[in-house]
């Protein structure tokens, strides 16, 4: 038959055991919410980017017409 000490410890691994799982799971709810904001963070790199390129592209294609109204005397 366990001793009382026995049935102590016993009941002291449990509550670490449950403090350790409230942990994780924190833990884990943090990572979830860091995961959200980088993505969000991500997607709006990527939005960035595709606005710059297409804003080079455009202004490429408007130099090059200007280049072209240039060397047809317009101005």
């Amino acid at each position: 038959m366990p001793s009382s000490a026995d049935d102590g410890d016993l009941a002291k691994a449990f509550l670490e055991l449950a403090k350790g799982e409230r942990t994780a799971a924190a833990l884990e709810q943090q990572l979830t919410s860091m995961e959200a904001k980088i993505e969000a963070l991500l997607a709006q790199a990527e939005q960035d980017q595709e606005a710059v390129t297409k804003a080079r592209e455009q202004g490429a294609a408007s130099a090059g017409t200007e280049t072209k109204a240039v060397e047809d005397g317009e101005t």
